[in-house]
């Protein structure tokens, strides 16, 4: 399995430094790192481009001229990998939300299956460091979004998800309409319409220690509304 693994950054330098050591650290030397940055403002994409030196031949930088929204750099992170050969991909945070100790059980899982996602809404998965108000608004936005879609996937609005390359080919990512937030949704729904063998596995997500996230209400309730969307543009296709 040829590992590729995308990571879309906005204003992250305060991560990214330390983040992708501690990525290369849990990951075999077969597997890829692909940083995407839309021209932060901080230099996030200038210290990558430091660290290529360093990781020669497994990190890769591309520079976009200015923010284009994370559904458009995964996409154009994962159309690159496959032109490279790659035949799985992993999606990842640059703010230690997403512990790469978990990589090995998803790589493991997707062996046998086509989407491997890293779940914090089934046993033994969870938050850290989060409030309880947010913590409900992001459990009722998974819930909400799967009772309109009718899709069986727990953790709906996660962003740590593995996926094949024959996954990527059956949900067609010319047909993704998503450019936000919604995008994960949007991802797991086609992937489940799409007859994929789709597995959850249980992390525990902890929230940033560094740096501002991107996330808002205005955000968050943009990508509920999308479900709507979303659940239209499945049933057209």
């Amino acid at each position: 399995m040829k590992l590729l693994i995308v990571c879309p950054t906005y204003n992250e330098i305060e991560n990214i430094e330390s983040f992708i050591p501690a990525l290369f650290a849990a990951i075999d030397e077969s597997t890829g790192v692909l940083i995407i940055d839309d021209n932060s403002p901080d230099g996030t994409g200038a210290a990558v481009e430091k660290l290529t030196e360093k990781y020669a031949g497994r990190l890769q930088l591309v520079k976009r001229p200015g923010k284009q929204g994370i559904a458009t750099a995964y996409i154009e992170g994962f159309r690159l990998g496959i032109k490279q050969g790659c035949d799985a991909f992993l999606e990842i945070d640059a703010d230690f939300s997403h512990n790469p100790a978990y990589i090995p059980e998803l790589v493991e899982k997707l062996k046998n299956h086509d989407v491997a996602i890293g779940s914090r809404n089934i046993r033994g998965g969870g938050v850290e460091g989060w409030s309880v108000l947010r913590n409900f608004v992001s459990k009722g936005g998974s819930l909400y979004s799967r009772l309109i879609l009718g899709c069986p996937v727990k953790d709906l609005t996660g962003g740590f998800n593995m996926w094949s390359k024959s996954a990527l080919e059956k949900i067609g990512l010319e047909k993704i309409i998503s450019r936000g937030y919604s995008f994960q949704i949007e991802m797991k729904y086609r992937a489940y319409k799409a007859g994929c063998s789709i597995v959850e596995i249980p992390i525990v997500f902890v929230d940033r220690k560094q740096g501002k996230s991107k996330m808002s209400k205005k955000i968050f309730f943009e990508a509920m509304l999308n479900v709507f969307r979303i659940r239209n543009a499945v049933k057209k296709t």
